[in-house]
């Protein structure tokens, strides 16, 4: 299935698969690809990172849950429910997301582009680490890719990617992206 290329129902997608893997993971403990990383701290990065995000760029307050140390599973509900109604608001279309980073954004794309993408490439670390489907969708990972490649040099300066893994060159669309964002597609686990 094909992912939307509407804000509130892409990321109703994106977030909705990324809850079937929490929901699916029997050991909060396993390692990630991501180094130094286990699943429960998949769920703690986007759990704890966004909210900030939110509140400094558009005084957006989203609802708490108990934190991924306690229950990882609720953790994201919350989380996830939350990012959902601010999308699923009419209100926000009128809204703007200001960040010294970025400029001044529609709240909707600032959402899409910066956090449902970091929920879709976030779901193959959860799923590998938990042994789950990993497969993600090829288009969105096309999209993201040639997006991220435009703008490589302020990505790696960021610090918030990890340096490129070479991949073969007639590698699928999924492995490419991985790569560029600096996961080993062959990760296997400890």
């Amino acid at each position: 299935m094909a992912l939307s290329d509407r804000p509130a129902e892409r990321h109703r997608q994106v977030a909705g698969l990324f809850g079937d893997r929490v929901r699916g993971t029997a050991s909060w403990d396993a390692p990630s690809p991501v180094a130094g990383w286990t699943a429960r701290d998949v769920v703690r990065h986007l759990t704890e990172w966004f909210p900030g995000f939110l509140v400094a760029g558009a005084g957006i307050d989203l609802p708490r849950g108990p934190s991924a140390d306690e229950d990882p599973v609720e953790a994201w509900r919350v989380h996830c429910d939350g990012v959902q109604a601010v999308l699923d608001d009419p209100g926000t279309a009128h809204r703007e997301l200001n960040n010294p980073h970025i400029g001044t954004v529609p709240l909707d794309t600032a959402i899409d582009r910066f956090y449902t993408a970091d929920v879709f490439m976030h779901t193959w670390d959860l799923a590998r680490a938990t042994g789950q489907d990993d497969r993600l969708d090829p288009g969105f990972c096309a999209d993201l890719l040639a997006g991220m490649q435009e703008v490589e040099e302020a990505i790696r300066s960021s610090g918030q990617y990890g340096p490129r893994v070479e991949v073969p060159a007639d590698a699928d669309v999924q492995t490419r992206l991985l790569g560029f964002i600096g996961r080993d597609p062959y990760w296997k686990g400890a």
